[in-house]
């Protein structure tokens, strides 16, 4: 099922969902909020729509009969097709989120959701998504300002030509905060990201990781390089920050 014809200047959006309500009822809100959607019941109509259309960004359930979300994803990304890519998953399978931002994924969204939220992820995703190659969200390595460089596969970060010792969950937040530059990310959005629904934490455990990173880092949070604090709401990576192939300078 496809957009309403005529050629307009809104992005257009890939929403796959082998749901009707969710079609059904999301689809129409995404057109009310400003987008042009084309819709698709299983993951293999998703991928013809998408190789048809040229979306501007790409919202794919991960539970789809014919292929399923994560599996579009690996099709584009071998494509070398860099669309932006949003995963809708399922509360508390923190697996799945992980597994989903390592093979591409720019974002993912909890099932149920609130169609806002939808919205607003969609719109951040498409301010920070760069056209002339593939985005941070598929980069080997992110490298930002004052020598800071982390390897996605290896999960090791270095500061110039120093190693440094960061935790696993001080890697991933990290990773998730550069890969999100510039946007602001409330502190249950990165306690999902960190430790997921399942586990008894709260946000201020997310403090304290951002504590952990800055001291490693040598940062001072009131005048930060990297990590800016948004007061009462949670964190932004301030710094630029690009892709590259390989780790070391």
């Amino acid at each position: 099922m496809t957009a309403q014809p005529g050629a307009d200047n809104r992005p257009v959006v890939v929403l796959a969902d082998d749901e009707p309500d969710v079609l059904g009822a999301v689809a129409p809100f995404l057109e009310r909020s400003g987008l042009r959607v084309i819709t698709a019941p299983d993951g293999k109509l998703a991928l013809d729509e998408i190789r048809r259309h040229k979306p501007d960004v790409c919202v794919l359930d991960v539970l789809m009969p014919g292929a399923d979300g994560r599996e579009v994803l690996r099709t584009l990304r071998r494509e070398e097709n860099w669309v932006p890519v949003l995963l809708l998953t399922q509360v508390g399978e923190a697996v799945e989120r992980a597994m989903a931002l390592e093979e591409g994924a720019d974002d993912y969204l909890n099932k149920p959701f609130d169609p806002h939220e939808l919205v607003a992820r969609i719109r951040a995703v498409l301010r920070r998504t760069r056209h002339d190659g593939p985005p941070l969200a598929t980069a080997p390595v992110l490298v930002s300002t004052f020598g800071l460089r982390l390897d996605r596969t290896s999960r090791r970060v270095w500061l110039g030509d120093r190693e440094l010792v960061i935790t696993p969950k001080g890697v991933t937040l990290l990773e998730y905060l550069m890969v999100h530059r510039d946007e602001l990310i409330e502190r249950q959005r990165l306690l999902e990201v960190l430790w997921g629904f399942d586990d008894a934490v709260g946000t201020r455990a997310v403090d304290s990781r951002v504590a952990e990173l800055r001291r490693v880092l040598g940062e001072d949070a009131s005048n930060p390089r990297w990590i800016g604090t948004v007061q009462g709401r949670g964190y932004r990576f301030v710094a630029e920050v690009t892709g590259a192939e390989n780790a070391r300078p």
